[in-house]
């Protein structure tokens, strides 16, 4: 009998989802925008806010979610090895943010990245006798110069985190709007965004947006499709141009339904794990 409501903390954290956490004894401690989240091995949150968040989407039906998605053994044997893996349900600037820093870089960079960011712009506060600070809003980010982004780590994409984040402040870009309109809607108007491409959309819409059929594809998840399932989602071209992916996205949802993006996660984290990949 699987027990669908355990949470195992430490694959979710280490699954590519996050990045701004720390693990101190037996808790994490992680920032979420405007506030810090302390997890203990249960599960149980504790808040520097001390309001209530679903970070671990438990109102989902993660039985009936797990058991549509196990449509072969290979998906079946990462559910259950993976059973407590979770998506999270983040602050969707700072998940935006983190994504756009992502492109053409290694956790470990990004993870440096983003810290440089929240102690050069974000607020100092202290929570359980810990000093963090906290995701800065969109309009400290909109009015910063382009060399104070790259002094964080930025590079190139620079110009792309204070466009994105001139685009939030303007409300040009309005994330309640995104979490109330269907995938396509979302994922078209997100794509505007500039340093936004399929895959940090897809990771945007997943991890903050609530677009369960978001499958974010990269050359790696890319492979792990090529090699479980070369009969069933094969590309026709070398590059994912924007037409594969959404022929690609297509014929994935078709076979993993509407939640095809926790099918992803566990995956993902299983091949990742099985190539050993460091994280957090």
């Amino acid at each position: 009998m699987l027990d669908y409501c355990t949470i195992n903390l430490e694959n979710t954290i280490n699954s590519g989802q996050v990045f701004l956490w720390k693990r101190n004894q037996n808790n994490w401690y992680g920032i979420n925008g405007r506030d810090v989240l302390k997890i203990n091995e249960s599960g149980k949150i504790k808040s520097f806010s001390k309001q209530k968040i679903d970070f671990f989407r438990e109102k989902d039906n993660l039985e009936e979610i797990l058991k549509s998605i196990s449509k072969d053994q290979i998906t079946k044997e990462a559910v259950k090895k993976y059973l407590g893996l979770r998506l999270l349900r983040q602050d969707p600037f700072q998940c935006y943010i983190s994504f756009i820093v992502s492109s053409n870089s290694n956790i470990q960079k990004i993870k440096i990245c983003l810290e440089n960011i929240c102690k050069n712009f974000g607020k100092k506060v202290f929570f359980d006798n810990n000093e963090f600070f906290l995701f800065p809003e969109p309009k400290i980010l909109a009015s910063a110069s382009l060399q104070e982004l790259k002094n964080c780590g930025t590079g190139y994409r620079s110009n792309f985190v204070k466009i994105a984040s001139e685009m939030v402040y303007s409300k040009e870009i309005n994330f309640d709007y995104l979490k109330k309109c269907d995938y396509f809607t979302a994922k078209e108007i997100i794509s505007k965004v500039p340093g936004v491409g399929n895959k940090v959309a897809d990771c945007i819409l997943l991890f903050s947006l609530d677009k369960l059929e978001a499958f974010p594809l990269d050359r790696w998840m890319i492979r792990i499709l090529e090699k479980y399932y070369p009969n069933i989602f094969e590309l026709s071209t070398k590059s994912i141009t924007k037409n594969q992916y959404e022929i690609l996205h297509g014929k994935i949802t078709n076979y993993f339904g509407l939640f095809s993006g926790y099918a992803q996660q566990f995956l993902f984290k299983m091949e990742r794990e099985n190539y050993k990949k460091k994280w957090l």
